[in-house]
């Protein structure tokens, strides 16, 4: 059996990780850690063959932890932010879960350690890594909650996304405007790349706009091509590549 070790800030994502391993009897779960100081602690205590290591945790975080370890088992990293995915191949990890972990990939998971029985390094294929986080990039659809309704709204149809105080709206081609539970930067990291933030509360999609137009002090103004023409214009900031992507 593979002494197993779970190491996740989330006590809810501890607890989804331990039951879906309870399908495998090769998985024998010793003991559990809230933060990186604490997996710390118990790895070298415990010299476990497998972890299962978050990324983003208090005092210390998945890569710091590994920095420092003495004793280095084998390492599955789960997270939900999948930015983290090439740093994590770079570190050795048998594997990277994205979460919310599903048992078929984790089945996945399980299998390739059992081919390298844990003895040698069988790192995940770069591809496969890439993948993985284009696959976060597919989806169609963003929902929205309307009373004890829930929406699906296709990206397709989605002109602009605003921030507007504490909220964020996204404007469709057919001029309706939706409340989303989404923040911006959430929603720049989901979206795929024809959705481009061009202000700090605006995000287009590239591919309705109709005409771009010098703005003051070196600003942009997109015009979408939706019902009402809507006009968005760039942060100073961002101008310089704006006009670099668009070769303006």
């Amino acid at each position: 059996m593979w002494k197993t070790i779970i190491i996740d800030d989330e006590q809810l994502a501890r607890q989804r990780i331990k039951r879906l391993l309870k399908e495998y009897d090769e998985v024998d779960i010793v003991a559990e850690a809230e933060n990186g100081q604490e997996g710390l602690t118990i790895i070298e205590q415990l010299k476990p063959d497998l972890i299962f290591l978050d990324i983003e945790m208090p005092i210390l975080n998945g890569f710091e932890m590994l920095a420092k370890l003495n004793h280095q088992p084998k390492v599955v990293f789960t997270t939900a932010y999948d930015q983290y995915a090439i740093k994590a191949f770079e570190e050795g990890s048998i594997d990277y879960l994205l979460k919310p972990i599903e048992l078929d990939r984790l089945d996945k998971t399980i299998k390739k350690l059992k081919q390298t029985n844990l003895t040698t390094t069988n790192q995940v294929p770069l591809e496969e890594l890439i993948r993985q986080i284009n696959g976060k990039k597919s989806i169609k659809t963003l929902t929205v909650k309307i009373g004890e309704k829930i929406l699906l709204i296709k990206l397709s149809d989605i002109v602009h996304i605003q921030a507007e105080d504490k909220y964020v709206f996204l404007h469709t081609v057919d001029g309706k405007k939706h409340l989303t539970d989404f923040t911006l930067s959430t929603l720049e990291d989901k979206l795929p790349e024809e959705f481009l933030r061009i202000h700090r509360g605006d995000i287009i999609n590239t591919d309705y706009i109709k005409e771009i137009r010098k703005g003051f002090n070196g600003a942009l103004i997109f015009v979408l091509n939706n019902t009402s023409e809507s006009r968005v214009t760039s942060s100073r900031s961002n101008s310089e590549a704006l006009r670099i992507r668009f070769d303006i």
